[in-house]
């Protein structure tokens, strides 16, 4: 009786079979990680006006416009609206932010307490070339011919 391959023949079989079921399930996991990272970027914004879930830092006329732009941008994001777009100013915004708010305590993230803005303008950036994935409403209001 012969078995169905050898050990190795099993094991890339297993590991082409793994790696099809993962290869299905990407654009899913990149409209959850979109809806992930815009709901924690539009709790910045809240924290700003609303001081939920808790309050934030003391405003300055800059932090109203940027707490206006992570409550707008997080909210189309979430949606998954024009996400190429939004996602292209949200990661200019998150790039000046880290600039003008962090750059000068210090030359590394971890110090200047920079690295969620470094991250989420790398992210976003991201989402400019990916788009929203299939869990968006760009699927319907931006027809694909």
């Amino acid at each position: 009786m012969r078995r169905f391959g050898n050990r190795k023949e099993r094991g890339e079989a297993n590991m082409r079979l793994l790696y099809t079921g993962l290869d299905a399930a990407r654009p899913y996991v990149l409209s959850i990680v979109r809806i992930i990272t815009a709901l924690l970027f539009l709790e910045h914004g809240l924290q700003k006006y609303f001081h939920f879930p808790s309050a934030g830092p003391a405003m300055r006329p800059l932090l109203y416009v940027q707490g206006l732009i992570e409550i707008i941008g997080g909210v189309l994001l979430c949606l998954g609206i024009y996400t190429r777009i939004v996602a292209f100013f949200l990661a200019g915004d998150m790039a000046v932010a880290y600039f003008i708010a962090h750059a000068p305590r210090s030359f590394y993230p971890a110090v200047n307490g920079g690295d969620a803005a470094v991250l989420y303008c790398f992210i976003f950036f991201y989402f400019v070339f990916a788009g929203g994935g299939p869990l968006s409403l760009d699927r319907v209001l931006v027809k694909r011919g």
